[in-house]
């Protein structure tokens, strides 16, 4: 497996790194099963492990942390925050008071007593940044974190951050963890010119748009009746998307690849993406996605890709993608009724 510098923190990670969302509850029950994937991942030179505490709700950390045991010096293991972790109105988000509170979960969890990255898992409009980042300044200072991120952040966010850290001596975020795959592109606008002046580290979530791109969802053929397709029923059922993933098949089966290994390739051959985070359920779909990590595409498949879905397009939004408070609250965006007139 190719290492690449996870930024400037001079870690070095995998070209993949081992999603685990669908561990436990989510997707797959079976504990050990789980962990037998982890140790595959692991025999097959991948180190990087990205998981989150709200990933079946504290299960999944579980699981990682029981498979990684006499294994964690060799594992750069990242985590997420910010997700609803229980009841309580205070259980979630980006404050200092959560922070502090989440990362002993995940640390008591993962059975480790540090964390390689750990991540803000989504904006947070509710919280100042500057909160957010003096609790993880901490964090780091207390050596319970190695490095710091962010997921889902829009590019203007990320600029504030990184100014706020300037500006009052914070550790800056070193990463980002963007959705990204041949059918949503549209970090290439904005998101990965950033991460690069910044010179962040970029692990991509979805490169296989929630299973669009393994060619199992088709145009005019009966839709699997699974969780996802509840989750994501918009994405996994747009005609749009679907149009494109038949196009798509036709230019795989060309060069002579899969779709999946076809868009695992395209995903990793961005010069600003780091890594693709995998998210395997089952040892076969693992050995499959290790199978396709040596290929390579040439610039003539890569061209036929662009005119397919050109640079820095969005075939409509995934479902589960961050939508700023500007578009879901009308009250920023149109004015009281008596203010609205010009004159």
């Amino acid at each position: 497996m190719r290492m690449r510098k996870l930024g400037r923190t001079g870690i070095e990670v995998s070209a993949y790194c081992l999603g685990t969302m669908v561990f436990g509850k989510m997707g797959n029950p079976d504990h050990d099963d789980c962990a037998r994937m982890i140790h595959r991942a692991l025999d097959a030179g991948i180190n990087f492990v990205d998981t989150a505490d709200v990933y079946g709700y504290s299960e999944t950390e579980e699981i990682v942390g029981k498979a990684l045991a006499g294994h964690r010096d060799e594992v750069v293991l990242a985590t997420k925050f910010n997700g609803p972790m229980g009841g309580g109105p205070n259980h979630s988000g980006s404050s200092r008071r959560w922070i502090v509170q989440a990362v002993e979960g995940s640390l008591k969890r993962l059975r480790t007593d540090y964390i390689d990255l750990y991540q803000i898992h989504h904006p947070d409009p509710h919280t100042d940044v500057e909160e957010t980042l003096s609790a993880l300044t901490d964090l780091v200072r207390a050596g319970k974190v190695r490095a710091i991120g962010s997921s889902n952040l829009p590019a203007s966010e990320i600029v504030e951050a990184q100014w706020v850290s300037q500006q009052r001596g914070l550790h800056r975020l070193r990463t980002e963890q963007p959705t990204y795959s041949i059918l949503n592109r549209g970090i290439e606008r904005e998101v990965l010119p950033t991460c690069r002046r910044y010179g962040l580290g970029v692990l991509v979530w979805s490169p296989l748009a929630m299973g669009l791109l393994t060619g199992r969802y088709r145009k005019n053929t009966p839709r699997p009746d699974n969780p996802r397709m509840q989750w994501v029923p918009r994405h996994l059922t747009d005609e749009h998307k679907l149009d494109a993933v038949e196009q798509l098949l036709t230019l795989a089966e060309e060069a002579g690849h899969s779709l999946t290994h076809l868009a695992m390739a395209f995903a990793t051959s961005h010069p600003d993406v780091t890594a693709a985070i995998v998210g395997p359920r089952t040892m076969d779909q693992l050995d499959d996605l290790l199978a396709g990590a040596t290929v390579t595409l040439g610039d003539d498949i890569l061209d036929k890709i662009d005119t397919m879905v050109p640079p820095g397009t969005d075939i409509s939004p995934l479902d589960v993608s961050h939508t700023p408070l500007s578009l879901t609250r009308t009250d920023l965006r149109r004015r009281p009724p008596h203010e609205r007139a010009a004159a």
